[in-house]
């Protein structure tokens, strides 16, 4: 196939490899491949990937090649119309964006507006519904009786009693107990958890729900960020839009194992996919936990009165209930039909999308020696890893973003130009 020059981008595919076109189309494995053009190869479309892209090319006028397995842009945030309803669907399940990082947010809005979507979710327990986190109409509602602030605060301190010292909780029952006592731990936590990590949660570090709010007020919203909404025309489109500087080409359903050895030795590399992977497992496999999705097209113009709808009890088999018309109420979506998807969670295998590190005392052990790795790899092969695949922990997409911009202050602008190695400190 010839090149194709093009000033905008579009979606291509040739033979079993699919592209999206930035100002030049080169087909893997054609003779007009040209690996050595490009000044920064960037492996992942993620949030981070394409942050790190368009930074490079936007303010350094780098030329940058974005390697994506996947046949669409995006990694986990990828999101489309539902073909029979037009409704959007995370495919990945839902993507929130909120931020308290000013830098971040005036970042992001130089690619999309954002809606005034503020999230809040809800949990079924027993036939009843609540709101979730736990607060001050979740504790009146569970105790039956409207409860002030000091009232709830004493019962729940009277509850939390039996972990004398919360600040040694070593689990996450203890640590869920410690912070809203016995009663709605069991209620809320233990079966959900159980569950979502298919581990007892006495097996689980305290961590997991320290960083859930309890609330002794009547505040639902979910995040309490400076900055919150969803992306006016869908993630797709803002990420395309992040994607669209004409020194920035993307490549997908490009696995960078299969052209790896093309690339010339010394090209830089920001690499953003799994990182027991990249060195071949040598330390052995890093464990995650992934989803399952069972979506459906219900005959109904609304299933759920709410985006999200977790669901406490263990009996049920999936975690949660999406239905993402909620998430655009300002949208033109039909009155007769609606999209609903389950989650369902369970452990990885090598075969899975990874979504979330499952970070016990032996992976941790893993991690060390995989970041030693992972540091001779950029002092004396100039590769960078970044990311949640990358670095082995979960991110949220500001977070992301936010460690993409350090990653392009301190090592990015040093090497193109003061020369400097990945490897230095900067």
């Amino acid at each position: 196939m010839a090149c194709a020059e093009s000033s905008g981008h579009l979606s291509v595919t040739a033979g079993d490899r699919a592209f999206f076109v930035g100002h030049v189309f080169r087909p893997v494995g054609s003779p007009s491949v040209n690996l050595a053009g490009y000044d920064l190869i960037v492996v992942g479309s993620g949030f981070f990937g394409l942050t790190v892209a368009e930074r490079v090319a936007t303010l350094l006028n780098k030329r940058v090649l974005v390697l994506e397995r996947r046949n669409h842009l995006g990694g986990n945030a990828y999101s489309e119309a539902e073909p029979e309803t037009g409704i959007e669907v995370h495919r990945y399940g839902a993507h929130l964006f909120h931020t308290s990082n000013k830098r971040v947010w005036e970042y992001v809005n130089q690619f999309t507006d954002f809606t005034n979507y503020q999230h809040r979710v809800f949990t079924i327990y027993r036939g009843q519904v609540y709101p979730m986190p736990i607060n001050l109409a979740a504790i009146s509602q569970f105790f039956g009786r409207y409860l002030t602030p000091g009232e709830a605060r004493a019962l729940i301190a009277e509850q939390a009693s039996e972990i004398v010292d919360p600040t040694a909780a070593a689990n996450h029952e203890e640590k869920g107990i410690s912070l809203v006592g016995r009663p709605l731990y069991d209620a809320f936590f233990r079966g959900y958890t159980a569950k979502q990590w298919q581990t007892d949660p006495r097996e689980l570090p305290a961590s997991i729900v320290a960083r859930l709010p309890v609330r002794f007020d009547f505040n639902n919203r979910y995040f309490n960020d400076t900055y919150e909404g969803l992306p006016v025309h869908g993630y797709t489109a803002w990420l395309e839009k992040m994607a669209g500087h004409p020194s920035v080409d993307v490549w997908l359903s490009t696995d960078f194992f299969d052209v790896r050895d093309e690339i010339p030795a010394g090209t830089p590399i920001v690499y953003t996919g799994p990182l027991d992977r990249y060195f071949d497992y040598s330390q052995g496999w890093l464990g995650w936990r992934t989803l399952d999705f069972e979506s459906t097209v219900l005959p109904i113009g609304d299933f759920q009165g709410t985006s999200v709808m977790n669901y406490a009890e263990e009996e049920v088999p999936y975690t949660r209930i999406h239905e993402f018309r909620h998430f655009h109420p300002e949208r033109d979506y039909p009155t007769d039909k609606t999209v609903v998807i389950r989650e369902y969670s369970r452990f990885a295998n090598k075969e899975d999308e990874p979504y979330y590190p499952i970070n016990t005392p032996e992976d941790r052990a893993k991690l060390e020696r995989y970041r030693e790795l992972a540091r001779r790899e950029a002092a004396e092969h100039n590769v960078l890893f970044g990311g949640r695949l990358g670095t082995y922990q979960y991110l949220d997409m500001h977070m992301a973003i936010g460690s993409a911009l350090s990653m392009f202050d301190n090592k990015l602008v040093p090497y193109f130009t003061e020369s400097h190695t990945f490897g230095a400190a900067n």
